[in-house]
């Protein structure tokens, strides 16, 4: 029931509806990087209520490639009593070659002249966001047609303009967002199945073929009561994967800038080399490979208090050691 309805995503790239309240020095509460593959590391074990504390352990990770995010714009948000509402926008006077494959680049208008207008209302001002693009020409998967989307920003108001005005039309690197061993949220499409049938999509048992099912047996025996209309929670065949997941609390367990750590000889199967800065995050991570995939600052931290000495012995790429 978590799951309903299981209809295609409206887009590849994942939306996140939801940001974390965050106090501290400005800074954006999300990132994006392109799922590469997976490895397997050993660490430590830093959990003092896992009987595994303090020995060396088996981690499965994925790999995500995080080239610069460029940031393109500012924009400010309002409250209203129907929610956040867009109050005013600042665009870069220099936006990336690639972009007008997206959209029609805006007009150039005078960014001075709109910053100091947005810098007199600012009391209006609920919110700022980064609108930022991703860089894939940077990387190794045939691509130039950039992703657009929102980050917020964290922080008070007047300290977030600041720093908004002072990144406008300058990169964004991963190691500025996250640090190694913190948790974050994971939001990314899955892979696309297809139609299918109950017994893939919602693992109904295979009725016995060699005794009274001669309507066939990958499919439900009843449907149920039909009057006034067949449940909606009855399983039918229909639309599978390619459903935007968030899943929580995933652990980032190494931000490297060496591509040549995680390189597999020849490159990574369906993906290639890894050219920028990666990430390792513990376990998997929804979607196909070369998709792009969101990480987001927890919306629900998790309770579990971590020690942090998580010393990664070995990364299974070319047994690299530390």
């Amino acid at each position: 029931m978590a799951y309903y309805p299981r209809v295609r995503a409206r887009s590849i790239v994942a939306r996140i509806r939801t940001w974390p309240q965050y106090q501290g020095e400005p800074k954006p509460l999300g990132f994006a990087g392109y799922k590469v593959g997976m490895l397997h590391v050993y660490r430590t074990e830093d959990n003092p209520n896992s009987p595994f504390h303090g020995r060396e352990i088996f981690s499965p990770v994925t790999v995500l490639e995080t080239p610069p995010l460029k940031v393109i714009g500012i924009r400010a948000y309002t409250v209203t009593p129907y929610g956040l509402k867009a109050y005013d926008e600042v665009w870069a006077s220099e936006l990336p070659n690639y972009l007008d494959r997206v959209f029609t680049i805006p007009k150039k208008t005078g960014v001075e002249a709109k910053i100091n207008e947005l810098k007199s209302n600012l009391e209006k001002v609920h919110q700022f966001r980064f609108i930022v693009c991703t860089q894939p020409w940077l990387t190794g998967i045939g691509k130039k047609k950039p992703e657009v989307f929102e980050i917020a920003i964290g922080g008070e108001v007047d300290k977030v303009f600041d720093y908004a005005v002072k990144k406008l039309g300058e990169e964004i690197v991963v190691k500025e967002v996250f640090t190694e061993g913190q948790f974050l949220d994971v939001v990314s499409v899955t892979k696309g199945k297809g139609f299918q049938g109950v017994v893939k999509r919602f693992g109904v048992k295979i009725l016995p073929r060699w005794h009274k099912h001669r309507k066939g047996y990958r499919r439900i025996g009843s449907v149920g009561p039909t009057k006034p209309a067949i449940m909606f929670t009855t399983p039918r065949a229909g639309q599978t994967g390619f459903h935007q997941r968030t899943e929580y609390n995933k652990r980032l367990l190494k931000i490297g800038e060496d591509p040549s750590e995680v390189n597999l000889k020849g490159g990574f199967k369906h993906y290639g080399l890894v050219r920028n800065h990666y990430v390792l995050i513990e376990g998997s991570v929804p979607g196909a490979i070369k998709r792009l995939v969101k990480l987001r600052y927890p919306v629900r931290p998790p309770t579990i208090e971590v020690t942090g000495n998580y010393n990664i012995t070995y990364i299974s790429s070319k047994g690299v050691t530390s």
